[in-house]
């Protein structure tokens, strides 16, 4: 073999080595980032007091959707950075700490790199329906088991929500009730919202609960109107005379979505004030009917009703 053969024999070796290296290298940095920053975390929501008048905050879990910026000037790699650190401990303490300490050239968080990449969404992958004895009465709170990444889906679509109810009991039940993508190409002012909905039956000890699930979703604004449906009875007079009984389908009307308002936060950091350690529930109650239009017939005692349904809805001050 002359001296040409031998030198690229030995650059297609030192190419398949540098390959298999980064290769793991990639592997095992997009396996870090999947577990360190996609991931659940605690978040405390404040529901009110149990019998006894105590208040009670249920950690309905959050799921942390960013790895923590790097310095710019840098050139070490996540892997070189890691080695610095005895534990996988000690090394998400010391990014908790570097995030809270301000940083002429540390990225901005808007600038960090995305833990599942661009095309995936840190989500949750498990929820479950967690009853609370409240004094005005049982509670039920939807909380983050687990998180996952997941692919971003463009479109307004429904998408399938697994939640557990009755988790580790005899009657424990998982039921697909549906969601909604949430759309980023979507309009302003504009959100991918169930406007179709449908039910499904969970047996309890002491009765069968109706569960409401999602069917269809469509772009809507974030206070919209979806339809519901109502029959009535209704007499009608013929041309010979003869009084003839119809059923009358009229589209009433719901108005669904929030309008929320405010500051949610009830307990910060005295060290950073923009961490939030207790969540105030956020408000669903003020999305209500704009106008209306009235249906006016005659029912089978032959009195005169008259049926109000929803055209539109705003949000109410």
């Amino acid at each position: 073999m002359d001296i040409n053969g031998s030198s690229l024999l030995f650059l297609a070796v030192l190419y398949l080595t540098v390959a298999d290296v980064w290769s793991k290298h990639v592997e095992q940095r997009n396996l870090f980032a999947l577990r360190a920053c996609c991931r659940r975390q605690s978040h405390f929501v404040y529901i009110g007091q149990d019998v006894s008048g105590s208040p009670v905050s249920v950690d309905v879990g959050t799921c942390r959707s960013h790895c923590g910026g790097a310095s710019r000037s840098s050139a070490e790699g996540p892997q070189q950075e890691y080695l610095k650190y005895s534990s996988m401990l000690e090394f998400l303490r010391s990014k908790k700490m570097a995030g809270r300490r301000p940083s002429a050239d540390s990225a901005e968080p808007s600038e960090r790199t995305p833990s599942c990449g661009l095309s995936q969404a840190c989500e949750p992958t498990g929820m479950r329906v967690d009853r609370v004895l409240l004094f005005e009465g049982p509670r039920e709170v939807e909380v983050i088991e687990e998180c996952h990444c997941e692919i971003r889906i463009t479109q307004c679509v429904r998408t399938p929500a697994l939640r557990t109810h009755f988790f580790e009991t005899p009657y424990e039940t998982v039921v697909d009730v549906g969601g909604c993508s949430k759309s980023k190409g979507s309009p302003d002012g504009f959100s991918c919202v169930p406007t179709k909905f449908g039910s499904a039956l969970v047996e309890t000890p002491n009765t069968v609960n109706l569960i409401q699930t999602v069917v269809a979703c469509d772009l809507k604004e974030s206070c919209y109107r979806v339809p519901y449906v109502e029959y009535y009875y209704e007499i009608v007079d013929q041309a010979d005379g003869i009084k003839e009984e119809k059923l009358k389908e009229i589209d009433v009307g719901r108005c669904l979505g929030g309008c929320t308002a405010g500051n949610r936060c009830l307990l910060r950091s005295p060290s950073d004030p923009e961490v939030c350690h207790l969540w105030a529930e956020r408000s669903q109650t003020s999305c209500g009917p704009q106008s209306y239009e009235s249906h006016t017939f005659l029912n089978q005692h032959g009195q005169i009703r008259t049926v109000h349904a929803i055209t539109s809805c705003h949000c109410q001050n």
